[in-house]
Parts: C-alpha cells; structure tokens; sequence
C-alpha cells in the first residue's frame, strides 16, 4: 500500500462521512420552512431528525457482520445508495409520512456507512499509515455540522428546502463511482451465524436509548415517555450485555474491553463527546437567541473552527509522534474542553475575532482528539476482531452524541424552567461550561493509558513492532 493509496482510501471513505454529517446538521434551519409547506408545527418535524437516528442506532450492530458476509466495499457502496435514495424521497416528500420514511432509509445507509467505510480503511491503511490516515478522516465529522447550518439557510432562503437532501444526489453518486473503481475488495472467509436474538435486543434497547436522548428537554413528548423509553432502553441493553458475555460471536463484542487502548477510546472517547455532541446544538442558539444573530451570521462565525480542523491535519501525526498517545489524548481533553467551556463565557459585547479565535483554537484540539481517539482505539485490534471493533466502537459514537445533545438541552430546559422568555445568554453560558467540564473528565480515563499505548501506530515504534505492518 502506498502513500498516495493511504490518503485516497480515507478520502472516498469521507465523501460518505460528509455527506453524512452535513445532512444530520443541514435539516435544523429549514425545518419552519418545511414545517410551513407540510402544514405541520415545527416540533412535529422533530420526529424527521430522531427517525434518522433511531435508523442509524437499530443497524449499526450489525454493521461489522453485513461487511464481512457480503464484503465491506460493496456494503459501503450500497450504503451510499440507500443514502441518495433516502434523500431523493425526502425531497420529493409531500407529507410528513413520507419525509419520515426517507429518513429511515437515510439512517440505514448512514448506519452501515460510517463503520464499514472506517472497516475498510483499517483492513488496507498500513498501520504506521493509520494516524494521518485518521486525521483525514475526522475532518469530515468536525466540518460537517459546522457548514450545515448556514448552508441549510442559505438554500432555503434562495431555493427551496427540497434541496437540502437533493445536494446529496451528485456528492453519493461521485462517491459511489470513486468507492467502485479505487476502494480494494475486501470479505472474510469465514463469517460466524448471526445473532438475530441479540441483534433485535440490541436495536430495540439502542433506538429506545437515542430516542429518550434525542426528546430530553425539548418538550416534544411528555417526561413519562422519555422516561419509560430510557428504562425500556436500559433493561434491553442490561439483557443484550448478559446475553452478549455466553456468546461465541456477539454482534457488539464485550471482549474488545479487555484491551486498554480500546477501553480507554470506547470510555473516555464517549465522555469526551458528550461535550461536542452539545456543542453543536447550543452553540448556533447561543449566537442566534443568545445573541441575536441570524443563522447565517451564525453559521459563518461557527465555520471557522472547521479551519481549525483542517489546520490539525498536517499537524497531528507530528503531535502524536512527539508526545505519544496517552499525553496528547489527556492534554487535548483538557484543552478542548477548556476552549468549550470558555466560549460560555463570551456575551453579545465580546468582539467577533476574540470568538472566532477562541472557536479556532477548539476546533483544532477536537479534531486532534478525535484523530487520536480514533487511531489508538484499533492499535490492539487484531485483523479477526476488526468489524466488530469498528461496529462497538461507532455505537458507542452515536450513543454519546446523542447523550450530549441530551445533556445540553435538558440543562437549558432546567435553567428556563418556569419562564415564558427563551433561555437567556447567561443560561447558554451555563450550559457550555457544564457540557466543557464534561469533556474534561475525559481526561483522568485517557490517563490510565500506558505510556506506550499505541506505539504500534508512532514512527520509530511501528518497524521494531514484531508483525507491524510499517509502510
């Protein structure tokens, strides 16, 4: 595998990741416009943004088996044609029922999209390659929902909302024809039965799970529903994880946990999230309630911390390489959630550069976190272990963002109780600088990392690796 080769696999794979990301984020400024031309209440439209990921919750389980029994690049490439296919119904959708079902099969193909596209480059980057190769991979994830807003108004100011999913046709169309031509087939031999038992404990349990997430604090169904969907979640996990530990070949294997690297990037990775995963839903209505900015004064102020991940990119690997992983993962939690939890502090006076600059410097910790998250997770993996690797370790991703978004919005529900007014300036300053110090407790679980953790994956330790796979 080349050089060039280990930057154009994590390349098509993050045409999927954009597209992906970008839709997830797009759809919040248009929805009063699409709520408008439906004849339905904007809250109503909630449910097109949680089907999404409910769908992506119930199949990403068993993402890492479909890979291996019907080969992970063309799942991936069916994936992004369930993907453009879910945007083309979403945007022809004439009612809500619709607009629902395109949602679904949207999720479905995100679903299985983002672990095996992340299988397939972890089977074919050499792993001396996989720091640089993550670090393009995340950029993806962090710009995403940061051009998503603004470019969700922007169209449906200018053009209809219809084309917010309709962007998506040319973007998966380009990916799919580059996905068939340069990405390497790649099948396991053997396959293990599938678990239909824990696959349906899992879906339930997860989707129930993100679906109390997802409503928390945002007056969308009654508390009793959140709460009876939360402990319907947890009893179906709580079976799932009994279940999974007497198996020979779970779906979500329990037995990674075993390896440091992996535990530590399942576990301090999920807190870590909780902060961005807030993040991007407070932070646009921070500026535009708080503030009372537009959403495109918003999204152009919000898109600078995509220069800051772009930034990182060319820089990671020499940071990973210098410091190791165990000091950047714990050093970059406490940065990223500093910088999070500073920007709670800024008001309608602070001026626009000191925001921009201090949204600049955040972006390029998180994505450098999230490169090194992401990297050292698989350091242990072995090549058998690898789809379901990538499969526990996306659920757990969907899962804390999820929670995050949860955790920001009921703190805001909280500190607005009772009043008839939005939240104040001071309430969203509150709430960033919870969701920054929740990043920061990321860092004590990074800290219990050996200090070699990952050297696999660091110059100079890869060639003397016994079995490394050093370019």
């Amino acid at each position: 595998m080349t050089l060039g080769a280990s930057r154009t696999i994590p390349l098509i794979v993050a045409i999927g990741l954009f597209m992906e990301h970008l839709d997830s984020t797009i759809i919040a400024t248009a929805l009063p416009r699409m709520a408008i031309d439906l004849g339905l209440p904007p809250v109503r439209l909630n449910l097109a943004i949680t089907a999404y990921l409910v769908a992506m919750a119930v199949f990403i389980p068993a993402s890492g088996w479909i890979a291996d029994r019907f080969g992970a690049r063309r799942v991936f490439v069916g994936a992004m044609g369930l993907f453009v296919t879910g945007s083309l119904v979403c945007g022809g959708a004439p009612s809500l029922g619709v607009l629902i079902a395109g949602r679904l099969l949207q999720g479905l193909g995100g679903a299985l999209m983002t672990p095996v596209g992340r299988l397939v480059m972890l089977r074919s980057v050499p792993r001396a390659e996989l720091v640089s190769a993550m670090a393009w991979l995340t950029i993806p994830a962090l710009i995403g929902p940061v051009v998503g807003p603004p470019l969700g108004g922007l169209i449906t100011t200018v053009a209809s909302w219809r084309w917010i999913f309709w962007i998506n046709l040319p973007i998966g169309l380009v990916g799919m024809v580059v996905a068939l031509a340069l990405l390497p087939s790649i099948r396991e031999e053997r396959v293990p039965p599938f678990d239909g038992v824990g696959f349906v404990a899992s879906a339930v349990g997860l989707s129930a799970l993100v679906f109390a997430f997802e409503t928390a604090g945002r007056d969308v169904v009654p508390a009793s529903v959140d709460l009876l969907a939360m402990a319907v979640g947890l009893v179906l996990v709580v079976f799932y994880v009994r279940r999974a530990r007497r198996m020979p070949a779970p779906l979500i294997d329990l037995g990674l946990l075993r390896l440091p690297t992996f535990a530590a990037a399942v576990w301090g990775g999920s807190v870590f999230r909780l902060g961005v995963g807030a993040l991007a839903f407070l932070l646009p209505l921070q500026l535009q309630i708080g503030f009372g900015r537009s959403a495109l004064e918003s999204g152009l102020t919000t898109f600078v911390s995509a220069i800051g991940a772009i930034t990182m990119k060319v820089t990671a690997k020499r940071v990973i390489d210098r410091l190791g992983f165990r000091t950047t993962l714990v050093g970059g939690a406490v940065l990223a959630g500093g910088f999070l939890a500073i920007v709670g502090v800024v008001g309608p006076a602070t001026p626009v550069a000191l925001l921009m600059t201090l949204l600049l410097f955040g972006g390029f910790f998180r994505s450098l976190e999230f490169t090194a998250i992401n990297a050292v997770a698989f350091s242990d993996v072995t090549e058998a272990e690898m789809s379901r690797a990538t499969a526990f370790s996306s659920m757990m991703q969907q899962l804390s963002l999820s929670a995050g978004v949860a955790l920001g919005a009921t703190t805001l529900h909280v500190l607005s109780a009772g009043s008839p007014l939005p939240p104040t300036a001071f309430d969203f300053s509150i709430a960033l600088g919870l969701i920054g110090a929740a990043s920061m407790l990321s860092a004590p679980l990074f800290a219990r990392l050996p200090s070699d953790a990952g050297a696999a994956l660091i110059d100079g330790e890869a060639s003397r690796r016994p079995g490394s796979e050093a370019a």
